[in-house]
């Protein structure tokens, strides 16, 4: 029997979208998570090498964050080892990770299974079933190889894009986009955790394709290697310039002032407020939809996922209050 629920899809990576899904999860809808395995650093990339796998940092932190199991549990599958030979480094969950794509021969079957024993709400579709890498060209035409590299060159950033070329997308990823109410593009480090899985051949023909909306929740700070400098419609106009025009209708962007202190502890990293330029945006074709998303009882700067899964929801014609 098929659901009634409105489908949602989240797609991205890093910290940000783990914070959405604990949000989502708590509502009536069909929940799909979207993530990107572009990441080659610390125990993430050790284990593409040695095992030639996908990624399983991002979708680690997924899995956790959509499951129902008892916190030890989700501390469990949390924890990262700080001693050991060879463990050094390394989490549980990336570990178990790799042990399910070993016994099942496959990477997202792996993922299905381990959701499974993580009572997972949603579904989660890595972005590829393959070795994605992430590359970058630089404004002054110099490419880095390799997603941890590519903060590290500190330029400005033209475009990124993913090889082999010939990468398949997951095709439950592409039909999830397809057939969404909503689609979310999340916040994250913009160059090396959201875009790259924009960037992934026929995603953004899905996007434009999608009988729901897109909607794209901009980042709060800048960040060093990536955006410094960035307004709201520059975080914008880089997701546009990457999968085409009309593939975003709306942008939720934070309206309240960033306290003095935390612009202080911002400001050491080089780090501050992205300022939003409203006349910019509204020239981009974007719906603007302004709130106060963030949980400032965070020790860094985090969108609230109770606050943001109440706009989403509102979105799709469900009252956040019921």
């Amino acid at each position: 029997m098929k659901s009634k629920n409105k489908k949602v899809t989240v797609i991205g990576g890093g910290t940000g979208m783990p914070v959405l899904l604990r949000g989502l999860k708590h509502y009536p809808i069909d929940l799909s998570a979207i993530v990107t395995v572009a990441d080659d650093g610390g125990s993430s990339g050790r284990l593409r090498t040695e095992m030639s796998m996908p990624a399983p940092g991002d979708i680690r932190n997924v899995i956790a964050a959509l499951s129902e199991v008892e916190p030890m549990m989700e501390k469990l599958f949390q924890h990262r080892f700080t001693n050991g030979e060879g463990l050094t480094g390394h989490s549980m969950g990336n570990l178990f990770l790799a042990a399910m794509t070993a016994v099942t021969g496959d990477f997202y079957t792996g993922i299905k299974e381990i959701a499974k024993v993580f009572k997972v709400k949603g579904r989660i579709y890595p972005i590829a079933n393959q070795n994605v890498f992430l590359n970058a060209e630089m404004l002054d035409g110099e490419i880095i190889v390799g997603e941890s590299k590519i903060p590290l060159a500190n330029k400005q950033i033209k475009r990124v894009f993913v090889e082999p070329k010939m990468i398949i997308p997951l095709p439950e990823a592409i039909e999830a986009v397809r057939q969404s109410d909503l689609v979310v593009i999340s916040p994250g480090s913009l160059y090396t955790s959201t875009l790259p899985n924009l960037v992934v051949p026929k995603i953004a023909n899905a996007l434009s394709e999608t009988r729901g909306q897109v909607v794209y929740i901009c980042n709060v700070m800048t960040e060093v290697g990536e955006t410094s400098g960035y307004t709201v419609a520059d975080h914008a106009q880089a997701i546009i310039d990457h999968v085409g025009e009309g593939c975003v209708d709306k942008i939720i962007v934070h309206n309240k002032k960033i306290t003095e202190s935390v612009r202080e502890k911002y400001a050491e990293e080089n780090a501050e407020p992205v300022e939003y330029d409203l006349d910019r945006l509204a020239s981009l074709g974007l719906e603007i939809i302004e709130a106060d998303i963030i949980d400032e009882q965070q020790k860094y700067l985090r969108h609230d996922y109770k606050k943001v899964a109440e706009i989403l929801c509102t979105l799709i014609g469900i009252d956040p209050k019921n």
